[in-house]
């Protein structure tokens, strides 16, 4: 079965489990994409710096070109430096607001934010809007991974932010109108200034746009992969990220099955031997019950390998990954 991807999914993501060859995957794709003559980005969040390894060169926070393959670029994402980036601007941003006695102490709360759960996070998912938001020199960007739940989540705050905002643009003017009324002279026009340009409120008013943009994006311009292995962990893993997906209004456009045991050679009978046909008719019962279960079409069923996949290897995994992407030329 062949899938197409819509013409409007100028936004590729590849998600699933650790482990399970996402890296492998999408970096396929990106190299048909690359092929099909589409000006292509590969985007990495992991850590471990993966892509660098497949295409053997190494890869930054700013796209780089890609040895060997035309219109193909790679950007490294890294997450404690987006982490930290994300802590800094904060600090920045209450550093211009607030006097310097409370500095410190702001300071002191937003450190002990950015150590909480979803921080890591809310830092890639600014960074993955710029750049979204910058991509208008590539035909496709392919991300390397794929919004997790925490991530997700973010997609709901505008319709929240929205009323908060609201409920704070009162009691900000109230405050902002007794600092007015009680200045005198230039504190007064100074007060007046304030506001109308309140930096608290529009700071907010930014970061609900920036929210509304993605989703926005991921929902009318997006594409979501899932790639999964042939067992159990993995199914269920699978299962439950598209059911993360559906509740934000978000559909998986197929399934890649990874790692598959080549078929046995029924002639060796031994202990090996034995072993592998066992597996390998385990994984095909699972095969068959994704095919049965899941909704989503089977767009892969990649065969795993005895050594690692880089540089040309990553050819012979495009024959077996039947997405079609000329439709976006």
């Amino acid at each position: 079965m062949i899938s197409t991807i819509s013409n409007m999914s100028k936004f590729v993501f590849f998600g699933g489990k650790g482990g399970v060859g996402k890296t492998t995957v999408s970096s396929a794709f990106a190299v048909r994409s690359a092929d099909a003559g589409l000006r292509t980005l590969i985007v990495s969040t992991d850590p471990a710096h993966s892509t660098a390894d497949v295409f053997d060169q190494p890869f930054g926070n700013e796209p780089r070109a890609v040895d060997g393959y035309d219109d193909l670029w790679a950007l490294e994402i890294d997450p404690e430096a987006e982490l930290h980036e994300h802590m800094m601007e904060v600090k920045r941003a209450m550093d211009d607001q607030v006097s310097t006695t409370i500095v410190n102490e702001l300071n002191r709360h937003v450190e002990m934010a950015h150590q909480t759960p979803g921080a890591h996070e809310a830092a890639l998912f600014d960074r993955i809007i710029e750049v979204m938001r910058g991509a208008d020199g590539f035909d496709r960007i392919v991300f390397d991974t794929s919004p997790t739940g925490s991530t997700l989540r973010l997609l709901s705050l505008p319709e929240h932010l929205e009323g908060w905002i609201e409920r704070l643009e009162e009691k900000r003017a109230k405050s902002l109108k007794l600092f007015e009324y009680s200045s005198l002279g230039a504190d007064r026009k100074d007060a007046k200034r304030r506001t109308r340009e309140d930096p608290i409120i529009n700071r907010l008013r930014e970061r609900k746009e920036q929210f509304e943009f993605a989703a926005d994006v991921l929902r009318n311009q997006a594409a979501f992969f899932l790639v999964m292995n042939p067992d159990s962990l993995s199914i269920e893993e699978t299962r439950r990220a598209i059911g993360t997906l559906k509740n934000h209004d978000l559909s998986v456009d197929g399934l890649v099955i990874n790692r598959v045991s080549p078929d046995p050679d029924e002639a060796d009978r031994g202990a090996g031997g034995a072993f592998l046909r066992e597996k390998h008719a385990t994984e095909h019962d699972r095969i068959e019950t994704i095919h049965r279960e899941f909704d989503e079409p089977v767009i892969g069923v990649i065969q795993t390998r005895t050594s690692e996949i880089t540089g040309d290897a990553l050819r012979e995994i495009l024959a077996e990954l039947t997405i079609d992407v000329t439709s976006l030329a």
